[in-house]
């Protein structure tokens, strides 16, 4: 009679198996849930940051005015300005510089809602930044914004709060807007944490 030589896996080999898999599944799971945090917060940072840098850029090319505004209907054919910036926000050719878009002014960009996790906070009545033709920040003469002063500083924030993350960096980001229109995104704690924290 002939011998046959079984293969396949012991029940020690398949526990052990099993024990090695959990302990790794147990390591990267809440490191994949910071990666997606971590992600998600540098996503918004950069696509507000590239709002400013795009918005300047463009005054200055086409020597007119060009705003930013915070707009809850970002995707509608004719966006209102007014809201919060977590809603979205618009960059348009403001030709008469009172920060509402009319009727042939064209929208440049848009950007819809933000991840739920994020909150902005912001200084300032109105959640809005307007460039002169010149590529310099202004106050708007006219329109429902008269007078206010446009945003400066906008905090970026999630659950995480303002903790040292992966780097050495913040898990919060600052956006700091200079009279002059020169936007810059801050992530050290100690930085966002003297611009208001979370």
């Amino acid at each position: 009679m002939k011998q046959r030589t079984q293969t396949g896996f012991t029940l020690y080999e398949l526990l052990t198996t099993l024990l090695v898999v959990g302990v790794v599944l147990s390591l990267s799971v809440p490191n994949m849930q910071a990666f997606r945090l971590n992600s998600s917060m540098t996503s918004t940072a950069n696509d507000l940051h590239s709002s400013f840098h795009l918005a300047r850029s463009e005054a200055s090319r086409s020597k007119t005015n060009i705003s930013i505004c915070a707009s809850a209907d970002s995707t509608a054919a004719v966006p209102t300005c007014g809201g919060e910036l977590e809603a979205g926000w618009v960059v348009f050719e403001d030709r008469d510089g009172d920060i509402v878009i009319d009727a042939g002014e064209p929208i440049i960009k848009r950007f819809g809602p933000i991840q739920q996790d994020i909150a902005i906070t912001t200084t300032g009545p109105d959640d809005y930044f307007s460039f002169a033709s010149t590529g310099i920040g202004r106050t708007p003469t006219a329109g429902p914004f008269a007078g206010t002063p446009p945003l400066d500083v906008a905090v970026l924030c999630d659950a995480r709060g303002n903790i040292t993350g992966a780097g050495g960096r913040s898990t919060a980001r600052v956006l700091v807007v200079t009279p002059l229109g020169r936007a810059t995104i801050l992530s050290e704690e100690a930085q966002v944490t003297f611009h208001g924290g979370c």
